[in-house]
């Protein structure tokens, strides 16, 4: 299969680990942030990190939509669907989260009308078809899925369904990486950019971490080759002295961005002036509500929510993960108190979490991640790279 293979071909995933361990600096050691949880999962699931030199450790970042959200926002949402004659719908990953008062589940089964949907579309479609009802769409995400959140407000407003609303949380990468920067936990040598959201905004408000902080940061792909090669990228930046935005996503990530994206986002919604992050506290600036313009399409103004800050269980410790401070079978329920059947932190709910990662594809302790006695398929197997 084409745009698939080529991307996990293991003659080439080999001849970069050589080339990787080439660059190594001797009784130098390096730390490499992937900002999104795509690239964790890619990295478990097809066992990069055991074919990289023992000196290059690659450290998990807060680029999981999921795994950001505080548990007072979970509450507030359930506040809104335990309002008479709301429907409040959401994506899948979102239904197990867990609140200070439970899931979406846990509402649902005490008589919350929560319903799983593909997309803000299909939200809308049902407002459309259940009048009497008003219908809430849990907006969540980084700068990918604000488009499509943002399209359908407009088209909310064109045809005139006034029982449609979004809980408006999504969020934005910049500061939080800001906040990484800034944090006195962690050392970093640099950056894997995240695909996704690069796609909308492009690469240029990266420049800043390569400008005042020294940083190099290279935006990468999804597939096992793609991680490989932005790696190397990173690697030669570091031999030869260089700290710069690099593009090796080019294939799919612009780099000025989607305009139009930007120009959708930018009509309905505004930054906050402050929002909560799971694990990062309050960061200024990082994250969207609904402009004045389009108010009556805000859930937030339309209905009262509690807006409390819900302190996270103290077994879990989902915010040093999220900030690369542990690794996640570091945290003392990671795969006893807390699996994906039985979350307690949003880290091992979502399809992108860290924790998830590491349950999922075995790697419950270092040295089964460094031994392989657990954990995925080594590189080389056929089943994995061709």
């Amino acid at each position: 299969m084409r745009f698939v293979d080529e991307f996990r071909d293991a003659d080439t995933a080999r001849a970069l680990a050589t080339r990787i361990a080439a660059l190594c600096e001797p009784g130098r050691r390096y730390a490499f942030m992937e900002v999104c949880g795509g690239h964790t999962h890619t990295i478990y699931k097809h066992g990069l990190e055991d074919h990289l030199p023992e000196s290059i450790r690659l450290v998990h970042g807060p680029g999981c939509p999921v795994c950001v959200l505080p548990m007072g926002r979970v509450d507030d949402a359930v506040a809104i669907a335990e309002q008479p004659d709301v429907i409040m719908t959401a994506f899948g990953d979102m239904m197990r989260v867990p609140g200070g008062r439970g899931s979406f589940f846990d509402a649902k089964a005490a008589g919350a009308d929560i319903r799983m949907v593909y997309s803000p579309l299909d939200a809308l479609k049902i407002a459309r078809n259940t009048p009497d009802k008003h219908v809430v769409f849990m907006a969540i995400g980084f700068e990918t899925t604000a488009p499509s959140t943002a399209m359908t407000v407009l088209r909310a407003a064109r045809e005139g369904i006034e029982n449609f609303s979004v809980f408006c949380n999504h969020v934005t990468i910049i500061p939080a990486i800001k906040a990484i920067l800034d944090s006195p936990d962690l050392r970093l040598d640099g950056f894997l950019g995240p695909g996704h959201v690069s796609t909308v905004i492009g690469c240029r408000p990266y420049e800043f971490i390569a400008r005042r902080h020294g940083q190099p940061l290279v935006v990468a792909g999804f597939e096992p080759l793609d991680i490989l090669q932005a790696v190397h990228q990173l690697m030669r930046q570091r031999r030869e002295g260089r700290c710069e935005v690099e593009n090796q996503y080019s294939r799919v990530v612009p780099w000025q961005g989607n305009r139009r994206a930007l120009e959708v986002i930018g009509e309905v919604m505004e930054l906050r002036p402050w929002f909560e992050w799971r694990g990062l506290g309050f960061i200024s600036q990082s994250a969207m509500q609904v402009r004045d313009a389009y108010a009556a399409f805000d859930a937030e103004r339309r209905f009262a929510v509690p807006g409390v800050r819900v302190a996270d269980p103290k077994a879990c410790q989902c915010g040093e993960v999220l900030k690369g401070v542990l690794e996640p079978w570091e945290c003392k329920v990671f795969g006893t108190a807390c699996t994906p059947e039985t979350p307690i932190g949003t880290c091992m709910v979502s399809s992108e979490g860290a924790c998830a990662a590491y349950y999922n594809f075995g790697r419950f302790s270092r040295s089964r991640v460094r031994a392989g006695s657990a954990g995925p398929t080594p590189l080389a197997d056929p089943v994995v790279l061709r």
